[in-house]
């Protein structure tokens, strides 16, 4: 899910937690804990899986970052059936994947170094102690330990298809909540994109199809988004990506998730063939001037 930031969730009122319950934490490296998931390929599909809010694991040290079990377990800590649905697509269709393995509360790997929700205080109402007081710093050294080693991964992923001959194809898999602020969400799936429709057009009509299915465009959230997961490594890099969010009451369970992966299992080789989606071509961005990023 990508959660668009609001004035209430910049703003937190200081006086209203006590640092003291917040877990301590060090530089440790060694402490066994992986930022993230790679599944390598078994066939050469063209189509790479990412998974940016798979997990809401978190490293020992930062404990459960002063916030009770149950909140890790909303939405704020993850997207609820991602990951299920990104490991089932992967086995489907012999597709490489990466998955994040930490809390989008740790750090979001689908925001921009320099985005001011890179390292949220405050997310959907509740107060993360252990964010409280993060500095510079402490940003910089989330960045290092986590947020940069999900993208030098993806990053080595394109470029090893790339340099295989391959044209990869980016297809994020997110979810979102049925009811945001009271206002229940039509939608059974959303499409993201930004100025490159040639994955998404294609894919959205292929879900309409049926029948059966509201489809978002472009909502419940915009897909032009400076910086994040898509546009550094597909819109930066002239590559065909679209993000997929799925409404989470859909995918709750293994169920849900499994029947995701089959329908868009059966809808995406026909899409991966179309000769369009085997170029490497740059359409820019409504946020602006793209600016190619690296890790």
């Amino acid at each position: 899910m990508m959660l668009r930031r609001t004035e209430d969730d910049i703003a937190v009122d200081a006086a209203v937690l006590d640092l003291d319950t917040v877990p301590t934490h060090d530089d440790r490296a060694g402490d066994g804990f992986e930022p993230i998931e790679i599944i390598p390929a078994v066939a050469s599909t063209g189509l790479l899986l990412l998974c940016d809010h798979a997990s809401n694991a978190l490293p020992p040290e930062y404990g459960t970052l002063g916030l009770p079990a149950s909140e890790l377990e909303r939405h704020i800590g993850y997207d609820i059936g991602a990951a299920g649905i990104a490991r089932e697509l992967a086995g489907l269709l012999g597709a490489p994947a990466v998955l994040s393995h930490f809390s989008r509360l740790l750090i979001d790997p689908n925001r921009g170094e320099d985005d001011p929700t890179l390292v949220m205080r405050l997310s959907d109402g509740a107060i993360v102690p252990g964010n409280r007081h993060v500095d510079a710093a402490e940003v910089e050294r989330r960045i290092a330990r986590f947020h940069r080693p999900y993208h030098q991964a993806i990053e080595r992923t394109i470029d090893d298809a790339l340099a295989a001959g391959l044209i990869p194809v980016l297809l994020s898999i997110h979810s979102f909540t049925p009811v945001w602020r009271g206002v229940p969400r039509p939608w059974h799936a959303g499409l993201l994109w930004d100025l490159d429709e040639r994955f998404a057009r294609p894919l959205i009509e292929a879900l309409e199809a049926p029948g059966d299915l509201i489809v978002g465009d472009n909502e419940p959230y915009d897909g032009a988004l400076r910086n994040d997961c898509l546009y550094r490594h597909g819109t930066a890099r002239g590559l065909p990506h679209v993000l997929v969010e799925i409404r989470q009451d859909l995918i709750a369970d293994e169920a849900g998730q499994r029947a995701w992966a089959e329908r868009l299992a059966a809808l995406l080789p026909a899409i991966l063939a179309r000769p369009e989606l085997n170029e490497q071509t740059f359409y820019g961005s409504r946020t602006g001037i793209v600016v190619p990023i690296s890790a």
